[in-house]
């Protein structure tokens, strides 16, 4: 074995072989860093790009110290329903070889069979904070006994505005315990947070936040706004057997989006926040499996999606934020693998997007679609990003002057 191999980080025999089983041999960077730590029962705070493979890093770890008792001993909270039960999936894999039992608790599934499955005893708990109160205010839930707790996704949860919900049920387990918080940026809300729940932690960073992987090839296509949708046609044409995410800003954009690729006869499912449970569940298995080959989502799902080949992420609207473009087009490139993000820009939108590049660091390649066009020259097209980005330097430079008076 290498000198980087599992066994070398401290992995057990049973835990290697599991891996090995799947194919995986190697650790990742986020991996090789976190888990020598993890293992020794130290705090940890780690934070790495989108796909790093962040959840074997603290996964492992869990399994190898714990042991099956039937008592609540680990506790991960994940921000979102769809990456709470991919957790739960992973935590199953590998928990077989110490006969460890998981389970995830989440809004929008039945609460008496969540209870249910809790009272046959739990040794790893995955649960959204939200659902995980509920239980803890009807005394449905021990966490009396829990001496790893981990905190997946911290950025996003302060984000959706989880913390009140996160401190109330920091209340109930123990303060002599593990804490990990793993984080893809470290705003000041998560520094805070870190100062709170995990003292004289490890600090373990495995590439510079608000970056993106060497593997994903990063394009911006410049069109009006009436020509987006022909032009995702275009693209689902030209690459015919690729597999598709596209990211809309609203649930009804995607509905709509889906019903016009749908009439094209074009296999989709969505994913928001109107779906419920059972949809979700059902859009991400047959995404997975290969069944449709497009998946229309909201920035819903941007965290919670794990599907290893996808080869294109969309944005068919850009995003608000550059972490929210940095965990949408995190969804392909994933473990090593190529992947593109695509990015469809009206004028409209060519400010965001350059203040997106500015924040992220990034520079997207400016790109044409072979045979495609929405009406304008390209010397219409240049004019018209120019024009915008001169009134983005011109906002800055206006906000600064304010901010100097």
């Amino acid at each position: 074995m290498s000198s980087n191999s599992f066994s070398k980080l401290g992995l057990c025999a049973q835990l290697v072989d599991a891996l090995e089983s799947l194919g995986i041999t190697t650790p990742t960077e986020i991996q090789t860093k976190t888990m020598p730590h993890a293992l020794a029962g130290r705090n940890i705070v780690a934070s790495a790009e989108t796909g790093s493979g962040k959840t074997l890093a603290f996964l492992l770890p869990i399994i190898q110290r714990l042991g099956g008792h039937g008592t609540t001993r680990a506790l991960v909270l994940a921000p979102t329903r769809e990456l709470a039960i991919q957790i739960e999936a992973t935590a199953k894999v590998y928990g077989r070889t110490a006969g460890l039992r998981t389970v995830a608790v989440v809004g929008g599934e039945s609460l008496p069979r969540q209870i249910k499955a809790l009272r046959g005893g739990v040794d790893i708990l995955v649960a959204t904070p939200g659902r995980l109160n509920d239980l803890i205010e009807r005394g449905s839930v021990d966490l009396r006994h829990v001496e790893t707790l981990v905190l997946d996704e911290a950025d996003r949860m302060v984000d959706m505005g989880f913390l009140p919900q996160v401190r109330r049920i920091i209340r109930h387990v123990p303060a002599k315990r593990q804490s990990m918080l793993l984080t893809a940026t470290l705003s000041r809300e998560v520094e805070k947070l870190t100062r709170e729940l995990a003292t004289n932690a490890v600090r373990v960073e495995a590439t510079r936040t608000s970056t993106t992987v060497a593997t994903l090839t990063q394009k911006a296509f410049a069109v009006l706004s009436h020509a987006k949708t022909p032009m995702l046609l275009a693209l689902l044409r030209q690459h015919s057997d690729e597999t598709f995410l596209v990211f809309t800003q609203t649930r009804r954009g995607a509905d709509r989006v889906a019903r016009i690729l749908t009439a094209n006869k074009h296999e989709v499912v969505t994913l928001h926040s109107d779906r419920s449970q059972s949809q979700r569940n059902t859009a991400l298995s047959n995404f997975r499996t290969g069944r449709v080959r497009v998946l229309v989502a909201t920035d819903v799902a941007a965290r919670g999606i794990d599907v290893d080949d996808i080869s294109f992420v969309v944005n068919y609207e850009v995003p608000a934020t550059a972490e929210d473009y940095i965990h949408r087009v995190g969804r392909t490139a994933r473990a090593g693998r190529d992947g593109a993000a695509l990015t469809l820009v009206s004028p409209e939108e060519e400010s965001t997007l350059a203040a997106i590049e500015r924040s992220a660091g990034i520079r997207l390649e400016r790109s044409r679609l072979s045979g495609f066009t929405d009406g304008r020259s390209e010397e219409q097209i240049k004019l018209t990003s120019e024009i915008a980005r001169l009134r983005s330097s011109s906002a800055r430079s206006y906000r600064a002057t304010r901010a100097s008076r």
